[in-house]
């Protein structure tokens, strides 16, 4: 039976990568201090998705600056996991995993109370907007982990998780949603379609 060969990873370091670098100066030790104080990198994790959901419950309430702000404070939260874990000589492929399931639910449950507000709202387009955006989230990850299957890896994209969090928490602290939206549910949807390309082409390479 042909065996699919694992890719080797040319596309660089990604801008999540590279701002863990840029910030380790910061990073490290709070994850240390954290540590100390008997925290875990779950604990860590539970918590981001804990401060996201109660930001996402603001949204539905129209609060977008209370909400965007709390949900602003939770990326440096979702950044310290990963650094504690690592810390701690405990990063593994489950930690990880968590994270990325975590995140997931994150975003959906923030898309989810802007969905739920518009939809009150009456206000249609948006509301359109807002599940576009989150069906192109999902989209963008499942394509990633569904080439991870196949042995191929690929993290191409204009806008992968940490670049929708960078629009995202800004436009709802200025209470500009609507313009976060758009961009995301084009361009979510533009990196999904990168990524199945770059998939098509790694493929063919084998």
């Amino acid at each position: 039976m042909e065996q699919v060969v694992r890719s080797r990873d040319t596309q660089g370091v990604t801008l999540t990568e590279r701002l863990r670098i840029i910030f380790k100066w910061f990073l490290d030790p709070v994850g240390a201090f954290l540590n100390r104080l008997g925290l875990t990198p779950n604990t860590m994790t539970i918590l981001g998705l804990v401060g996201n959901t109660i930001g996402a419950f603001m949204l539905s309430r129209g609060e977008m600056m209370y909400g965007g702000i709390i949900i602003l404070l939770m990326g440096p939260v979702d950044a310290l996991d990963g650094t504690m874990a690592r810390l701690r000589g405990e990063s593994g492929e489950f930690g990880a995993f968590v994270d990325s399931v975590t995140d997931r639910y994150s975003e959906l449950v923030i898309l989810g109370g802007l969905l739920f507000y518009y939809l009150e709202q009456g206000a249609w387009l948006p509301a359109l907007l807002a599940y576009i955006a989150a069906a192109g989230s999902v989209l963008v990850s499942y394509t990633r982990a569904r080439a991870q299957s196949i042995g191929i890896d690929t993290k191409v994209g204009v806008l992968t998780r940490l670049e929708r969090y960078i629009v995202l928490a800004p436009a709802l602290v200025f209470n500009i949603p609507l313009v976060a939206l758009w961009i995301m549910a084009v361009l979510a949807n533009v990196t999904a379609i990168q990524r199945i390309v770059d998939v098509r082409n790694k493929a063919h390479k084998q």
